[in-house]
């Protein structure tokens, strides 16, 4: 057996363990590079491919290799070069000297594609993935393999900062490498809007539609932004109808689910639930990291790991806070021309790190779930028994008693003096539902995110 030939073996049984989404990811570009001495070593496109590899999936390989050659005692990861062979030990080195970040820290510039409205930097090799988004990431990779066929629509949903718009534009740019004759558009929902509310203006809906009418695949960020906006919905809905039923792909991102969008139309919210909705959740220590030692790589810089972990460990709900707090460094860096310590990145990152978990607040919880479910926060607080107010009310009261620990008796303050066993009862049925519903449990991890990006 080739060596060639003992890789493609592992690997197809690797496939049988671990998700496509991460098979994808960290095993693309992977090779035997030489066995000797009872050692195999595998030669890896990157540094953080190389150290996910090393500890998650290390004994995975090994337990493999065991069942083809019994003799084989240990593995080795290293880094190939651009032309397939491998790096010397100080060309993988970054190395780490005063003038660094004058020579090394320059953002790579980008220009939108005019004809796809796409950014090219947004791509699948440069998306990190992990548990908390794997399913969309293999929905939105089969989409780009085949588009109009196979989960159409697919709505994409999770928080602010979680990377559906990476995704998103991930998979245009793939749709159009791929299928370069496809006509491939993307719009953020509020760009489109304006579009639609333009053209009605100037009476000229007629010639909008038609265009869009000619889009192979049609991707839309943020669809919360429609709701609410009748004339707007009425078009668009009349759009998804004729591109859907020409196998046109659609391809669509809000920060909740269809279920919980207010002030959209049933018939619009019945046709984003027809095809594949996948959620995007919180990414856990690990892919916090990888994100990190990835922008750190591709911006050819060397930071301490101790540095990169109190990011990762101070920065939990937000992948663009993450990146932000990481450019924070990078810039301080190059305007000082010095090197960047754990100290000096405390005080740097003050204001990204100073959010406490549990630091919120009534004023916070009440404008999450106003946002979340688009109503006034003044209704809230009034004594009505209008549904639309109700539970959003109800899920106050949750939130206040789970994430303050305040008294039933002080809840009933807040909202005009109600009993406290009216607080007892809307807590009771918030936290049996929960049980039951999994909409409202995922509406409510969403509304949490909002109440601590925001609380400071």
């Amino acid at each position: 057996m080739t060596k060639e030939e003992m890789w493609q073996t592992i690997l197809a049984q690797i496939q049988f363990q671990i998700s496509k989404a991460s098979f994808a990811t960290w095993f693309k570009g992977t090779q035997i590079v030489s066995i000797n001495n009872n050692k195999i070593i595998i030669g890896v496109p990157n540094s953080f491919s190389k150290e996910w590899l090393e500890n998650k999936y290390q004994n995975l390989i090994l337990k493999i290799l065991h069942t083809i050659d019994e003799n084989i005692k240990s593995i080795e990861f290293i880094i190939l070069s651009k032309k397939g062979g491998t790096k010397n030990k100080k060309e993988n080195e970054i190395i780490k000297t005063n003038n660094f970040a004058q020579n090394q820290l320059e953002f790579k510039e980008f220009k939108i594609n005019p004809t796809t409205n796409l950014n090219p930097n947004y791509k699948f090799d440069n998306f990190i993935v992990g548990s908390f988004n794997e399913l969309a990431y293999a929905a939105c990779w089969a989409v780009s393999e085949n588009p109009g066929n196979v989960y159409n629509p697919l709505f994409i949903y999770g928080g602010v900062g979680l990377g559906k718009t990476h995704l998103l534009q991930a998979t245009g740019n793939k749709i159009y490498s791929l299928w370069p004759d496809k006509k491939n558009k993307y719009y953020p929902a509020e760009e489109l809007t304006t579009l639609i509310v333009e053209s009605i203006k100037k009476n000229e809906i007629s010639t909008l539609k038609k265009k869009l009418k000619e889009i192979d695949v049609l991707i839309v960020d943020d669809t919360q932004f429609l709701a609410g906006k009748e004339k707007t919905q009425e078009e668009f809905f009349h759009i998804f109808n004729y591109l859907y039923q020409n196998q046109k792909q659609i391809i669509l991102s809000s920060d909740r689910p269809p279920k919980a969008i207010p002030a959209l139309e049933e018939r619009l919210r019945s046709r984003f639930e027809g095809g594949m909705i996948c959620d995007i959740g919180l990414p856990d220590f690990e892919t916090r990291m990888a994100i990190l030692k990835m922008k750190c790589e591709q911006n050819n810089i060397l930071l301490d790991q101790s540095i990169l972990e109190y990011i990762a460990l101070n920065i939990q709900n937000n992948i663009r806070e993450l990146e932000g707090a990481l450019n924070r460094l990078i810039i301080y860096s190059k305007v000082n021309n010095t090197n960047i310590t754990l100290e000096t990145a405390k005080k740097i990152l003050e204001q990204f790190t100073n959010k406490s978990p549990k630091a919120t607040n009534f004023k916070a919880i009440i404008q999450s779930v106003a946002s979340f479910y688009n109503i006034k926060e003044e209704d809230l607080l009034k004594n009505t028994r209008i549904k639309e107010i109700v539970k959003p009310r109800q899920i106050i009261m949750y939130l206040l008693r789970t994430e303050l620990n305040e008294s039933f008796p002080s809840i009933g303050r807040k909202f005009k003096g109600k009993d406290h066993t009216t607080v007892m009862h809307a807590f009771r049925k918030i936290e049996k539902e929960l049980k039951e519903n999994e909409n409202l449990f995922q509406e409510i991890n969403l509304i949490k995110q909002r109440i601590y990006t925001s609380s400071v």
